[in-house]
This record gives structure tokens, C-alpha cells and sequence, in this order.
């Protein structure tokens, strides 16, 4: 499974616990659509308790496309109780695979 894939997963079966195991201890979700970015395991826990949970988020990965070894864009549909939005997730990790950087945007 790929890191975005269990991104997906975790976030869609609301596993905070899981979903963070994916990330560094300083990695980064920047997200315009909410104008802030999230840093560090703990900011990136509020993001993935908010805007996934909190939200009742559902995420279907449309494709991906890779755009350097360690940088992958998922072209993404998100559903929840805020509507209906598509974007992207821009993931970068490390050697380890671990997600360092998300990159939000939303269509």
C-alpha cells in the first residue's frame, strides 16, 4: 500500500492514530482552502481531527501522478457533511517513506 493509500484509508476510517503513524514528527499540511498551515505531529493532528473527522470526510483518490521520487500529487473527490469539493494532495516524504510535507488545494 502506498503512503496516499493509507492516508485514504486511515482518514476515511477516521483512525487519527493510524493516519499520523504516515507522518514525521515535523512534517507539514499546508492548506490554503482553510488559510492556515499545520506544523508538526501535534498541528497535524488537529488538521486530520477537523477536517476529517469532524467533517465525517470521505476521500476517493481519482489518480495519481508522480513528480519526483520522493513527491506524489493525488488528484482526490472529497465528500462530507461540508458538501462536495475535488483538488489535490501533494504528498512529499522522506527516505523512509514517511510523509513530510502535504500540500492542500482545492478546485
Amino acid at each position: 500500500m502506498t503512503v496516499v493509500e493509507k492516508f485514504i484509508e486511515t482518514t476515511n476510517r477516521k483512525d487519527i492514530e493510524g493516519a499520523l503513524e504516515i507522518f514525521t514528527n515535523d512534517a507539514v499540511i499546508n492548506d490554503p482552502s482553510v488559510g492556515r498551515s499545520f506544523d508538526g505531529i501535534d498541528q497535524v493532528r488537529v488538521y486530520v481531527e477537523r477536517f476529517f473527522v469532524g467533517y465525517n470526510t470521505t476521500t476517493k483518490l481519482l489518480r495519481t501522478e508522480q513528480i519526483t521520487e520522493s513527491s506524489v500529487k493525488a488528484y482526490v473527490d472529497f465528500t462530507g457533511d461540508f458538501g462536495h469539493e475535488t483538488g489535490y494532495l501533494q504528498f512529499e516524504t522522506n527516505g523512509d517513506g514517511l510523509i513530510i510535507r502535504v500540500d492542500a488545494d482545492l478546485d
